[in-house]
């Protein structure tokens, strides 16, 4: 089967689609095999949990290159309803918390370790960091265990709102591990960055993430029956880790929420 238009490109893959209701996300070449299969066997186990994730049909290679078939699922992101819609944000920021608490309900003893995974991003930090990978470990070590399944990498742009309900995408970071964890990587997500000087409206921007940001974690937290000091402790391992990914735009704004962490 020849892929037909692309439908999107990320950091790791670019999305076509792939007959008639399938799409393709083909992974750049440079990407290891076992990212693929992974990321297959993580979305195939979400969606026999019964949690909102796009079936898997398999994984095959085109061009030289490794990809997964999923089952199309069509609609806007929830990120582009709020663009759209700016007076829904409340109702999104809501949904985004309902939708990953019910996630968090789901037990996941097959998934790798969400702890284990914190661990090995933090050591993997440069030797310049010695300070954030001591401090950040010694945080983590303190920190509960959990056996939830948690996304790894949830937020409003990973939610596709389809005619039969918002699907969730993107399921290769999913691990088993304590709820908090995933919320406070959501709750870094939400904020890391800053528009652009110069941007139009960049003041409305900014006052509509805060706001969406203050949203969900209220309503996450509600649901959770879980304090803020709850979650607030897990921002240093979570961030120093996020660091590990390497992004340059984020690179500023971490280490310096990450100083911030270690000055306390």
């Amino acid at each position: 089967m020849t892929k037909g238009p692309r439908l999107g490109r990320g950091r790791t893959a670019e999305v076509f689609v792939w007959g008639d209701d399938r799409a393709l996300k083909l992974f750049f070449d440079w990407a290891p095999a076992a990212w693929v299969e992974a990321e297959a066997a993580r979305t195939r186990a979400a969606h026999a949990a019964g949690l909102a994730a796009p079936a898997v049909e398999g994984v095959v290679e085109v061009d030289g290159r490794r990809g997964i078939v999923f089952e199309r699922v069509e609609g806007p992101t929830l990120l582009n309803r709020i663009a759209a819609q700016p007076w829904r944000l409340a109702w999104a920021a809501r949904r985004l918390a309902e939708l990953q608490a019910q996630m968090h309900a789901v037990p996941a003893p097959d998934f790798p370790s969400q702890r284990e995974e914190l661990e090995r991003k933090i050591r993997s930090l440069p030797d310049e960091a010695a300070t954030v990978k001591e401090r950040a470990l010694a945080a983590l070590a303190q920190l509960p265990d959990g056996d939830s399944l948690c996304h790894g990498d949830f937020h409003p742009d990973n939610v596709v709102l389809t005619a039969r309900g918002p699907i969730v995408i993107d399921w290769a970071a999913t691990v088993r591990g304590h709820p908090l964890a995933d919320a406070a990587r959501t709750s870094l997500l939400l904020q890391v960055g800053a528009v652009p000087p110069g941007t139009p409206g960049r003041w409305l921007i900014e006052a509509g993430r805060a706001l969406f940001h203050r949203l969900y974690l209220r309503r996450y937290l509600q649901l959770r029956r879980a304090a803020r000091t709850q979650l607030e402790v897990w921002r240093l391992p979570i961030a120093a880790a996020r660091l590990e990914e390497g992004i340059p735009e984020e690179r500023a704004w971490l280490l310096a929420l990450v100083r911030e962490r270690l000055r306390r």
